[in-house]
């Protein structure tokens, strides 16, 4: 054991004048623990009920990394140990008591806890060459040019026990150096790059002071755009076209491998580095684009001065395309390259879940490309781990929360072979705040989905937390109508995963389920997700029954089989989560004393209750109208007339809903590409308002008729 040994004292004035202290005792110059010292002071002056209080941290190297457990023994005052096998458990552990404090003093309880998943990361996709254009990404170059940003975005981290940030662009690197054997790879003045310089230094100490390691991610075979220009190669990345094949000139593969090294060794808080086979890889077999990445990124991280860790994504495609494919003899290859690699482990080796929506059904039905065999898996892997990317294009300006979906997740994927999992989207940035309307803005985008972020990092860490922690801490914020928001956007937040899970949906843009769109919706322009697609659709979910299936079995006079799901069911469950969600939220909304922010975040889960009806109304409508097209049974054609007028008239209270409180925005899902940029379109529900009324009168025009 060896014992922390650096003392800081502090008193403070609390009620009646009586004088409460804190003594702390932690080890000097370890910049983890100087920052739990930190918020602990921090919550020690905010909270001046505590009694005198002693803290000590100790390091156990029986322990296992970012566990920790508590020791509490009561005297005249409270003295609390808090052991750890790493400085990042002390941290954790102080997080904890600061939560008990606040919660009563008197109650504050021993506590052991251990990290369920070593590696539970977000996915940040940066605005610096980004990984699409558009105003949706553009506009928050500024707020993640911000140190203040990321302070505030680190602690949201530390706070939910993240402990990765991987950083993603399709070519950062000529903006954190400048390559010594290809300096016209970066445009910056020295002045410009020494600013750069500065923040990413900033950035990766910032994390490392609260146990967040740091990556960045990058698409392989994109340059900067002065290297394309001077050397007359790869001559997409000057317009950062990240679709097609990959130029694989000896210079590229030269400047590459030279930058990461230099890289590597330039920021040496910088964890590590990760790739995508895909993307700018088109033309090449399975087999060239692995040898690439081998003789690129993995040796240019073993030349580096220092170790590094590595992400290998897996490969998004089986043949020579880009567009996604999968196959065994794909995997076996993979998986022999990924064992030869010799670079610190375990190899976080990653798979996108069930594709681009990762939050739909929490059972593996498809990776990027297809199914997934269980190659990677069996026999277990020795030095990688498989990591589970769960991607989010499907939600950004509703507030979500429902930790039942995680807890299922985690259940069901978290295996021993199984090392954590990312969260985060390719279409949103969660920097500035674009949605909330001006006048009632307060803070950066992140902080409207503050729940999102709790539930998600909190059960990655500990998967056995109940619902009284996260209702506490929304009790915490907004006083006695907390736990109401968080029944109701619980209910409401079903409604995603359902869509989710029925839709069967594959890239970003083919499903958006907040906006209940898809660009598969060719049928209007707003792309809205009509009667017509989901009665095409066979679900993702295999326990859910397909709109035809069911009428099939209607039709022939069988039962639906044991354990499925039929739409209707299906439509019956939304219907009802929607409901309960509008019951508890009426009363508190027509009480003139609620303000922002709680006002803002009942609108949302308001606003998911009316989306939970609308889908289920659309679900009856379809199931009736295909009855109706494949028997010519007037009734149903009203049933499907009906229940389409009562979705409009959910539609037309989610905008009535919504106007007030969420502005038009940009949406990556609706731009209009062209090859010099693209054309933004903007998002509301407002929007989609006249594609609801065409789409019931085109279905009572065909009844009718």
């Amino acid at each position: 054991m060896r014992k922390a040994f650096l003392f800081i004292f502090m008193s403070w004035i609390g009620p009646g004048g009586l004088i409460a202290e804190l003594k702390l005792d932690s080890e000097p110059d370890n910049p983890v623990q100087a920052y739990a010292v930190k918020r602990l002071q921090q919550s020690f002056l905010r909270h001046s009920g505590w009694p005198d209080t002693r803290i000590r941290f100790e390091i156990h190297a029986e322990l296992t990394e970012e566990s920790y457990q508590t020791r509490i023994q009561r005297n005249e005052g409270l003295e609390i140990v808090i052991s750890s096998g790493c400085s990042t458990g002390l941290l954790y552990g102080a997080l904890d008591l600061i939560e008990q404090l606040k919660l009563n003093p008197d109650t504050v309880q021993t506590v052991k806890k251990s990290a369920r998943f070593p590696f539970r990361a977000i996915k940040f996709n940066l605005p610096f060459m980004s990984y699409r254009r558009g105003n949706a990404l553009a506009l928050h170059e500024a707020t993640c040019r911000d140190l203040k940003f990321w302070e505030a975005y680190l602690d949201m981290m530390a706070d939910n026990r993240f402990n990765s940030l991987t950083l993603w662009s399709l070519h950062p690197f000529h903006l954190m150096i400048r390559n010594e054997k290809y300096p016209e790879a970066c445009e910056l003045t020295d002045a410009e790059l020494a600013e750069w310089q500065m923040f990413w230094r900033s950035l990766f100490a910032m994390a490392q002071e609260r146990g967040i390691d740091t990556y960045v991610v990058n698409w392989n075979i994109i340059v900067s755009p002065a290297f394309a220009r001077h050397h007359k190669v790869a001559e997409y990345s000057i317009d950062w076209s990240y679709i097609g094949e990959g130029d694989r000139s000896e210079i590229i593969g030269d400047y590459m491998r030279t930058t990461v090294t230099q890289l590597l060794d330039t920021y040496p808080n910088l964890t590590g580095l990760g790739v995508s086979l895909g993307e700018r890889m088109g033309g090449m077999t399975p087999k060239e684009r692995e040898q690439w990445v081998l003789d690129v990124f993995v040796d240019g991280i073993q030349a580096a001065s220092r170790p590094a860790r590595f992400i290998h994504r897996l490969p998004f495609s089986a043949d020579k395309g880009s567009g996604g494919s999968s196959s065994v003899s794909t995997e076996q290859m993979t998986r022999q390259a990924i064992e030869s690699i010799d670079l610190p482990g375990p190899i976080i080796t990653e798979a996108k879940f069930n594709w681009s929506h990762g939050h739909s059904t929490p059972k593996l039905i498809k990776v990027h490309g297809g199914k997934l065999g269980d190659t990677y898996w069996n026999p277990p892997p020795e030095n990688y781990a498989i990591h589970w990317m769960i991607r989010n294009e499907d939600f950004f300006a509703l507030r979500w929360c429902e930790p039942d979906f995680i807890r299922k997740h985690i259940q069901l994927n978290g295996a021993d072979y199984v090392g954590g999992y990312y969260i985060g989207s390719e279409c949103y940035i969660p920097a500035a705040d674009y949605i909330t309307v001006p006048e009632r803005r307060t803070g950066y985008a992140f902080e409207r989905q503050w729940l999102f972020y709790m539930v998600w990092g909190r059960l990655l860490y500990d998967s056995e937390l109940t619902d009284d922690v996260f209702i506490r801490a929304c009790q915490e914020r907004f006083g006695a109508h907390g736990e109401t928001l968080f029944t109701a956007l619980t209910h409401g937040s079903k409604m995603p995963l359902r869509l989710a899970s029925f839709f069967n949906a594959t890239w970003d843009f083919t499903l958006y389920c907040e906006g209940f769109m898809s660009n598969q919706a060719k049928s209007n322009p707003e792309r809205l997700i009509t009667v017509n697609e989901l009665i095409k659709k066979t679900p993702l979910e295999p326990d859910y029954l397909s709109i035809k299936e069911f009428v099939d079995l209607q039709s022939a006079g069988k039962p639906v089989p044991e354990g499925r799901m039929d739409p209707l069911r299906l439509a019956e469950a939304s219907f009802t989560d929607g409901s309960r969600a509008l019951s508890m939220l009426e009363p508190v909304l027509r009480d003139p004393a609620i303000k922002d922010p709680l006002a803002l975040e009942l609108v949302d889960a308001k606003a998911w209750a009316h989306l939970s009806i609308y889908f289920a109304e659309k679900l009856r409508s379809a199931v009736a109208l295909h009855r109706y097209r494949k028997h010519q049974e007037a009734e149903q054609g009203e049933i499907a007339v009906a229940a389409l007028k009562r979705a409009l008239l959910q539609w037309e209270l989610l905008v009535a809903t919504t106007e007030s409180s969420h502005r038009d925005m940009p949406l990556a899902h609706i731009h209009t590409y062209k090859h010099q940029g693209e054309d933004t379109r903007s998002f509301h529900w407002k929007r989609l308002l006249p594609a609801v009324k065409r789409e019931l009168n085109q279905v009572v025009r065909e009844v009718n008729k």
